[in-house]
């Protein structure tokens, strides 16, 4: 706490009880001598004059003992203001030299150790020789004595000193009636001049420079000339606020006349512009091709709005409502291109392989064609899966730009909210209809492509299940009627051709998947992908880093050796980024004024990308007993995975690490009792189990796995770790095991095969059931693969394991190999 921090709270109580009360509280009339010695406390922006009251805060340790001491003496202390607050512990040259003498007349200590005081000022004193400055400053004073000549002129500056106090006063609303009492009972002019330079004057450097005017005329013009300046301020002010409270009150009054005026006008008809805008409305209105129920509701909104006034909210609620219905292809239709080898063209110029999509475009638009286009002809509702980058989204666009349609996308990840897909309902603020009516609207007929994105990525939350609303959306029977919550009429949907992506189906609930018709679009093989970058990547990329034709060019083998060494992905994203790469790195070059060698070698590669960062770890890690390789399905494309076992001391315990889910887990089960089961005939110690534990472990520990294809990789992991016989090199296997020994068959085997061919494997193990499947399968993917389909886990472990006196060989030269060899073997162990 420092003294007086800020400016006192005079008590006017105090000022009107002029003169001063003697120190001790004692209303006697007697003033204290003043000492030629006083102790001096320092003022913070506090300024005290003669004969005024002025409560203080005491808190410096310093002060606190100058006041101690001062109570048990005369009472009397020398009040100077420092020449800058901020100064926390001020000296002799910190203070002013002129400042007043007061006498201590009460004082109340607080809990915290800081202390009150009220003081009286009683005479002007100057400090003339520092005496002491430990613990507290005291110095020499002398009083300074007040000049005042009774005269004409100083009767006449007091008199015009009351003149403009009155007048500020006057200005001041919140200034009490004690304060002007105070001040204008002042007994002479000297009082007067203080009273009101502590009273009327804010500025602590103005008030001290007052309190060093000993002339009561000299205080008294310099009093006037501030009061003057303050009233000028205050004057402005006054006038300031008076114009703003005109204004608003000029506004208030032009609103009523504005009120009166609409109701004059429409007395009289003579409300020209909104008349025209209503015309116009109606003119739209009937342009618009509305069916007749929402004819019906636009010309009802439309009535309602000619009687709401322009200025109500109503009015615009309405007014959107209706361009929302004007804005709505009601009746607005493009033409399909019926020249089906035209439409060939462009799907097969825009896409590579796809046959089952374009097909089933073509078969649309050939039905169409016999059809006639009638009116009412149903769209299909097809729904792509594929992994990532397969060319989901792309071949939306390719399809509008074939039928000649307009096409609009509709980003559905992450989408909680069902208003987003039926609308608001016009009682909400701001509220607007859902993402199917703003995206007719923006396409501007009724039978756009539509593409529903990322259809397996919504969400649900309070708000409602997206997915719900789109089961009107995407049912045949039911679009023709949708009904937005925002417009509240129902609007035809059944022209609309939509087209549905996701990665996966397991997310998408079982209606909604009924719904649509649905085509796979696997991943590509290493063919595909390099038929695709040289027909189509590379132009696009060279493109679009400003290389032409000429100026970049891959040799196939470059190609192939980015597919196959810096990417792994069932799609060709970033194989495009490999190729984007490598356009820059070459336009860099260019603008550099280098000529890189064309076309690029696969020998170049490592110039631009880098290093391999791709490797064919599948052969390096199937070399010991108690590995085995699987094969598995992802949203993203196929993979192969590890499956590890090995043994130690224990008993009858089966750990299973790698973060494997219920399904993979039950598997693992399986396996080991069916080993167990067969364990005399693979020649195993029946008793094994009983003195050691096994351990199942599957890398990529941070990657969740489950599912029913590891079951035969399982139980052949823990048959060659028990019988010590490594599995045969650059074999992988998938299919679901029972306990009496069946291979059933599984899914993605496209993928799956897709993702072996990648890693390198060379001998696949598959159910027999699944054999058919491997007719969706493009014949170079199944070039130098060997194919062994299992009924049986014992057909498995035949074909999966080494024999008993064979060593880990190395693997068989590929070259001869014929295509895709299928091998059926019935072997008993």
């Amino acid at each position: 706490m420092s003294e007086q921090d800020g400016d006192p709270e005079i008590d006017l109580d105090e000022v009107a009880a002029a003169p001063i009360r003697a120190a001790g509280g004692r209303d006697d009339g007697k003033r204290p001598p003043i000492p030629p010695t006083l102790p001096i406390l320092p003022l913070k922006n506090t300024v005290v004059f003669p004969s005024m009251p002025v409560p203080l805060a005491i808190g410096r340790p310093n002060s606190l003992k100058l006041i101690d001491e001062v109570m048990v003496r005369h009472r009397v202390v020398g009040l100077v203001a420092q020449k800058d607050p901020a100064v926390e512990d001020p000296k002799d040259q910190d203070l002013y030299r002129v400042g007043t003498a007061a006498v201590i007349s009460r004082l109340l200590k607080f809990p915290d150790g800081t202390i009150r005081v009220l003081v009286n000022g009683l005479e002007r004193i100057r400090m003339t020789r520092t005496v002491q400055t430990d613990p507290y400053l005291v110095a020499d004073v002398e009083v300074l004595p007040e000049v005042a000549e009774p005269s004409v002129e100083l009767e006449a500056l007091t008199k015009n000193l009351l003149a403009q106090i009155q007048k500020m006063l006057a200005l001041m609303p919140i200034a009490s009636d004690e304060l002007g009492v105070a001040l204008l009972n002042a007994p002479d002019p000297a009082r007067l001049a203080d009273m009101a330079a502590a009273l009327l004057v804010r500025e602590a450097a103005r008030k001290q420079e007052l309190l060093e005017t000993p002339s009561v005329k000299e205080r008294l013009r310099k009093l006037t000339a501030h009061i003057s300046r303050e009233i000028e301020v205050l004057e402005v002010g006054s006038k300031i606020q008076k114009e703003v409270q005109d204004e608003l009150e000029k506004g208030q009054r032009e609103y009523v006349l504005r009120q009166q005026l609409k109701a004059i006008q429409k007395e009289l008809g003579a409300d020209d512009e909104t008349d025209a805008e209503l015309k116009r409305l109606q003119e739209e209105i009937e342009k618009a091709g509305m069916p007749a129920p929402v004819r019906e509701v636009a010309d009802r909104e439309l009535k309602r709005l000619r009687t709401i006034p322009p200025g109500a909210a109503e009015q615009v609620v309405i007014r959107t409502y209706l361009d929302w219905l004007i804005a709505l292809p009601w009746s607005k239709q493009s033409e399909d291109k019926i020249d089906l080898s035209e439409a060939r063209r462009i799907l097969d110029e825009d896409h590579y392989d796809l046959e089952k999509v374009k097909d089933r475009i073509l078969e649309f638009l050939a039905v169409r064609k016999l059809k006639g286009n009638e009116v009412g002809a149903r769209a299909p509702i097809l729904c792509f899966v594929g992994p990532p980058g397969t060319g989901k989204t792309s071949l939306g666009r390719s399809i509008a730009r074939a039928m000649g349609r307009t096409f609009h996308r509709l980003s559905l990840g992450g989408v909680r909210d069902e208003a987003e897909i039926r609308g608001h309902r016009r009682t909400y603020v701001g509220a607007l209809p859902g993402r199917i009516i703003e995206g007719l609207r923006k396409c501007g007929t009724r039978n756009p492509v539509l593409m529903l994105d990322e259809v397996d990525k919504l969400g649900a939350d309070f708000r409602g299940d997206p997915s719900a609303a789109l089961l009107e959306v995407l049912d045949p029977e039911q679009n023709r009627n949708f009904l937005d919550h925002y417009l509240d009429v129902p609007f035809d949907l059944s022209a609309v051709m939509f087209i549905t992506t996701a990665n996966i189906l397991d997310t998408v609930p079982s209606p909604l998947r009924d719904r649509m018709e649905v085509l796979s679009l696997p991943g590509y093989t290493d063919e595909e992908k390099l038929a695709i970058a040289r027909t189509y990547l590379v132009p696009r990329q060279a493109a679009e880093n400003g290389l032409k034709a000429d100026e970049i060019a891959f040799e196939d083998a470059a190609l192939a050796r980015i597919i196959s060494g810096y990417t792994r992905e069932a799609g060709l994203r970033n194989l495009e980024r490999e190729i984007a790469t490598v356009c820059r790195k070459v336009a860099r070059k260019r603008v550099e004024g280098e000529r890189p060698r064309m076309p690029i070698r696969e020998e170049d590669l490592a110039g631009y990308l880098g290093p391999v960062r791709v490797s064919r770890e599948a052969l390096e890690k199937a070399g010991p007993p108690g590995v085995a390789i699987g094969l598995a399905w992802t949203p993203f494309g196929g993979e192969i995975l590890f499956v590890e076992a090995t043994r130690m001391p224990g008993g009858k315990s089966l750990i299973l690490t790698g973060q494997l889910g219920d399904v993979m887990r039950e598997s693992a089960q399986a396996a080991l009792s069916y080993v167990r089961s067969r364990a005399e005939e693979l020649g195993i110690d029946g008793s094994f189990f009983a003195r050691s534990d096994l351990h199942l472990h599957v890398p990529a520990g941070a990657i969740p796995k489950d599912g029913p294809s590891a079951g035969v990789t399982m139980a052949t992991a823990i048959a060659s770790l028990l019988t010590g016989r490594p599995c045969r090199p650059e074999t992988a296997m998938t299919g679901e095991i029972t306990l009496r020994g069946k291979v059933l068959p599984v899914g993605g085997i496209k993928e799956k095969v897709l993702a072996a061919r990648r890693a390198g494997i060379t001998r696949l193990i598959l159910p027999a059931e699944n054999e058919k499947d491997l007719q969706e399968i493009p014949k170079p993917a199944l070039a130098n693969l060997d194919f062994i389909f299992a009924d049986t886990v014992d057909d498995v472990l035949r074909a999966a394991l080494q024999p008993p006196a064979e060593k880990a060989a190395r693997p068989a030269s590929r070259e001869g190999r014929p295509a895709a060899r299928r091998q059926r073997q019935r072997l008993s162990l």
